[in-house]
């Protein structure tokens, strides 16, 4: 017997049949801005369609990844897994990996993914997988950014500038056209492009690494009694293990050396270049040189020899990466010490800190300033053409393409890292207030309307006038709508909190107007759940609007919003 609400089909959906018996009313659901209401609508899906009902999580997710067929090729989930940021090599899954690999050589032609094989593929990697779908990484749309970072990279393989050093044979072989770019983010998504897979020496970015196992293991306060802070210091500080450490002899201490960075880079390509460490003892004379400087002025701790310490520093020089084991080690040291894509706690917090700050005040020889300036990230380039970029509780990135510039910079590696920072709001002063709008790739695309809504209505839910002023003062659309279509004043007139309704009404002159999804205004709400108060106030309110209405079509221009700061508050 009750009247069909101006809106409504004359019949009910099943849906709100099935809320009805069980004892709801779909229009107490809408009082919450359409949460509950999506929840139970979900559930009610899941378990009234044909579909095999899923045994929780694990079945929301499959049909999330297969956007809810039945099936499909295992390429679709693999390229469904690239874009959110996860490479099928990452060691976390590995063994999802191993079992597709499985199933795909048991079978003659195409495999299909169902549920069983999803279940009996990524069982023990659910949690990564949850969280790689729900974009809920440190990079959200992965996909997006990944394409930007290529469009970064091939304007800065236009530059042509630069040459390849040539102070030992090794270097001046690489062809000055190679260029390549990786990076990886703490949570372990990962992008290449170009020659990525081209190893190369350290060369002067092993400095920061040797610097950090060095406080790792001695501490701040025993390093730095030999080894300075200030960029304007000697071009060459020198770190060498004591014998009373773990290492007892040169191999041993350069085993130890290679196995930290081996852990840093998450077990990935980490090699050694002879050729390029005897070359670099032969033209070492400068090294050598200063090296005896050092050893005069007594830089070098007790019993160190130095002949044996730059030794052992030619054959760090000489230790190999590829672009992509390169941003794991970055990446290492933008997630605190830990590595992304194992979860070794490979330095201590104390060593990274103390390593992103000299690498920030002096990671870039003569253009440490400008770098600082420009860029505000902790970096160090060697003359191999690296540039090792690290930007802290995001991600790691290196760069390498041999040409360099006057001060021994990587010419491609550094306008990279600069037209990085020009897009994104990487630097480290880029969030202060009022400060040019910069792209977030860590923010979810629509992550601050969503957020100003929830707030928005949860506050009016809730009765919450206090918020309600801040956002206000905040310069917030009062008006927001849901994805029902429904305002702040529509939830504060059907749960009748009548103060609410005066503050929307009378302080930020809201339209009262606005139809819901199912064709209600504010005023019908409060009828319907009897709060004749709040209906009273809204009919005059109705008038009151109108009239203001008319009178600025006669007059022109557009309605005031707000009275004034007073008043608002």
């Amino acid at each position: 017997g009750a009247p069909v609400r101006r809106g409504h089909a004359p019949s009910e959906s099943a849906a709100s049949a099935r809320l009805r018996t069980a004892g709801l009313r779909p229009a107490e659901l809408r009082t919450t801005g359409g949460f509950l209401s999506s929840c139970l609508s979900f559930l009610f899906t899941r378990n009234f369609h044909s579909k095999p009902a899923s045994s929780g999580v694990e079945g929301m997710l499959f049909y999330t990844i297969t956007d809810g067929k039945d099936q499909v090729p295992i390429s679709y989930f693999i390229s469904a897994l690239r874009k959110t940021g996860l490479h099928p090599s990452d060691p976390r899954l590995k063994e999802c990996m191993e079992n597709l690999q499985q199933a795909v050589n048991d079978s003659a032609g195409e495999v299909m993914m169902d549920r069983e094989l999803f279940h009996r593929c990524v069982g023990g990697n659910i949690v990564l997988l949850i969280q790689a779908f729900r974009k809920k990484f440190i990079i959200p749309e992965f996909d997006v950014f990944a394409q930007k970072i290529n469009e970064i990279y091939d304007r800065v393989q236009k530059q042509d500038d630069g040459t390849v050093a040539d102070y030992i044979p090794q270097l001046a072989k690489f062809s000055p056209e190679l260029w390549g770019m990786s990076l990886c983010t703490v949570d372990g998504q990962r992008h290449s492009v170009g020659d990525t897979k081209q190893p190369f020496c350290l060369q002067s970015c092993v400095k920061p690494l040797q610097y950090a196992i060095a406080v790792h293991e001695a501490g701040t306060e025993h390093i730095h009694r030999y080894v300075g802070m200030e960029p304007s210091g000697l071009k060459f500080n020198m770190l060498s293990l004591d014998d009373e450490g773990p290492c007892s002899n040169k191999a041993e201490k350069f085993d130890y050396v290679m196995e930290f960075v081996k852990k840093m880079a998450g077990q990935e390509y980490i090699g050694f270049s002879n050729t390029t460490f005897q070359s670099e003892k032969e033209t070492g004379d400068r090294n050598f040189a200063i090296g005896y400087y050092m050893k005069e002025k007594k830089c070098f701790p007790p019993r160190a020899d130095m002949i044996d310490a730059l030794d052992f520093y030619f054959q760090l020089c000489s230790i190999e990466v590829t672009c992509e084991s390169g941003s794991i080690i970055a990446a290492t040291l933008a997630n605190g010490g830990i590595c992304p894509i194992t979860g070794e706690h490979v330095l201590s917090a104390e060593a990274v800190r103390n390593t992103l700050s000299l690498m920030h005040s002096c990671g870039m020889y003569d253009f440490s300033g400008q770098m600082a300036f420009h860029v505000g990230l902790p970096a160090k380039s060697g003359v191999s053409g690296a540039v090792l970029l690290v930007i802290p509780n995001v991600m790691g990135v290196m760069c390498w393409s041999p040409p360099l510039d006057r001060v021994g910079n990587s010419v491609r590696g550094i306008h990279f890292c600069q037209e990085l920072v020009s897009l994104f709001n990487f630097h480290n002063y880029d969030n202060l207030r009022h400060f040019v709008k910069k792209q977030d790739p860590r923010r979810q695309d629509g992550d601050d309307r969503n957020k100003s809504v929830f707030n928005l209505m949860f506050a009016a839910y809730s009765g919450d006038v206090s918020a309600l002023r801040r956002f206000a003062l905040s310069s917030m659309d009062m008006d927001l709508q849901d994805y029902d279509s429904r305002t702040a004043l529509h939830i504060a007139a059907a749960e009748g909190h009548i103060d609410v309704v005066k503050f929307l009404t009378e302080t930020c002159k809201v339209d009262p107007f606005v139809v819901d999804r199912w064709g209600n205004l504010p005023v019908d709400d409060a009828l319907q759940f009897g709060h004749d108060e709040v209906v009273k106030v809204l009919k005059d309110y109705q008038q009151v609007y109108r009239q203001q209405e008319v009178q600025q079509h006669t007059e022109g221009g557009h309605l005031p919003k707000l009275d004034n700061i007073e008043g608002m508050v």
